[in-house]
């Protein structure tokens, strides 16, 4: 039986007020990890405070604060969205100064917004989680939003939901129009590109600069080629210069070589090039992850559209599907995922005590839970917190809901990490391994090798 929400928000106002006692403590004495700062910790139930972040978008932002006002209107919470490929550079500086985010984005492993990176500039939020859902409070969430979003036992960001990959999502208006099935082997994804190109469309698009999301590519084509390959590798227990990685490392070759990849795929980035192209409707398929399933709902993917340049758009019927089988093994429907993001509290903040009720409320409340479910932009981080299909304004219902249900039942059952396991050196290596092979500048034993040398370097 879950935990009452009156018996949450009791034990969320008793651990705000810690860590407030913490904060104080932590303005007149600096700790490991954390910068001191004059001022004051503030109100637990109101103020103003700023959350910065590469996601989610605009109109899922404004859902998640329009319910936590509900509950809290007296803290005033502004979003600010940050371009996922400066949300370094322009946090670095931000957390260093009282003028910054109260609340910030930060994600597991060597993505943007590292926890590893920022640490140093947020508080630890463990006293305040286990005053939200009691001293088993481990039990209750997730493991990839505790695991990968603490450092040396300190818990620097709470996990609002998990993104995984390892799929594509096709256009299915596209696809119903000119009778195509989804691929499931390579020589099926052909035949689709060909009826595709044939009608004057483009098949599937992949912005390959920018490599986060080549390495979503090659590790669906590594689980594929056998599962769990590329964790291991990843974790120094099998070389990267194994034979079946140079299976992988080819098949990926291939994508470009036999003409799925679009022409020009390395000089483009995901976001916006290759989101904005599939979203225009010049596309039928591309590579994303779970985080695409909020553009199911008709309010944002309409918002999708027009940020594309679509005018006046009649929204897309979007539908996952599993990555086809292009090693011929049957090891398919693998998915991978990490934390999307967790919500961190400055050290610099002025409004910690608000700072953290608005992030407990996020991550740990049922209501804030469900906020998060029913935008569909990430599964969950409170264990039995499931999005509320029919309360959901889906494009198209029928041709929808079932493969929605699967699909993010599927997500929230996998256990292999995305970018968790990926060092920050192995993660540039994989730029010029991956791109350096799509660009013919390197051979696939080059590129594997490289990879390999970086692994070792680190044991």
């Amino acid at each position: 039986m879950r935990t009452s929400m009156t018996t949450l928000r009791g034990r969320r106002l008793g651990a705000v007020a810690a860590v407030a006692g913490l904060a104080l403590l932590a303005l007149t004495a600096c700790s490991a990890g954390s910068s001191a700062t004059s001022g004051t910790a503030g109100s637990a139930t109101s103020g103003d405070i700023t959350w910065w972040g590469w996601t989610p978008d605009k109109a899922n932002a404004e859902k998640l604060i329009a319910a936590f006002t509900k509950e809290y209107p007296n803290i005033k919470v502004e979003f600010v969205s940050k371009p996922i490929d400066s949300y370094d550079s322009v946090l670095s500086p931000a957390i260093t100064s009282s003028e910054g985010p109260d609340v910030f984005n930060v994600a597991p492993g060597s993505a943007n917004g590292g926890v590893q990176t920022f640490e140093a500039g947020a508080v630890d939020l463990t006293s305040a989680v286990e005053g939200a859902l009691g001293a088993d409070w481990k039990t209750k969430l997730a493991p990839a939003g505790v695991d990968g979003l603490s450092v040396d036992n300190k818990l620097v960001g709470l996990s609002a939901g998990a993104v995984y990959s390892g799929g594509l999502w096709i256009n299915q208006d596209l696809f119903d129009k000119y009778n195509l099935t989804p691929p499931t082997t390579l020589a099926e994804w052909k035949d689709v590109c060909a009826t595709l190109t044939a009608n004057g469309l483009g098949c599937f698009v992949q912005g390959a600069g920018q490599w986060a999301f080549d390495m979503d590519t090659f590790e669906a084509i590594a689980d594929n080629v056998e599962p769990g390959l590329y964790v291991k590798a990843s974790k120094g227990e099998v070389p990267w210069t194994d034979p079946r990685f140079a299976t992988a490392m080819g098949l990926w070759k291939s994508l470009f070589d036999d003409g799925i990849m679009q022409e020009g795929a390395v000089g483009l980035q995901q976001y916006p090039d290759a989101n904005n192209a599939f979203m225009a409707g010049k596309y039928a398929m591309v590579m994303m992850g779970t985080w695409y399933t909020q553009y199911a709902v008709k309010d944002s993917m309409v918002a999708a559209m027009e940020a594309a340049g679509v005018g006046s758009p009649t929204p897309i019927t979007l539908t996952p599907i599993p990555f086809p089988d292009l090693a011929g093994t049957g090891s398919t429907g693998s998915m991978f995922g990490d934390a999307d993001y967790g919500l961190a509290v400055s050290a610099r903040s002025t409004q910690q005590a608000a700072a953290t009720t608005f992030a407990l409320w996020l991550t740990t409340s049922e209501a804030g839970q469900q906020a998060v479910a029913n935008t569909l932009n990430d599964i969950p981080a409170l264990k039995g917190v499931t999005p509320q299909w029919d309360q959901i304004d889906l494009v198209n219902p029928d041709k929808q809901k079932a493969a929605l249900q699967s699909y993010t039942e599927a997500a929230g059952a996998a256990t292999e990490p995305r970018f968790a396991t990926v060092s920050a050196d192995l993660n540039t290596a994989f730029r010029d391994a991956l791109i350096g092979v799509a660009s013919g500048d390197k051979t696939v034993t080059q590129a594997l090798e490289g990879l390999d040398a970086v692994q070792t370097a680190q044991k």
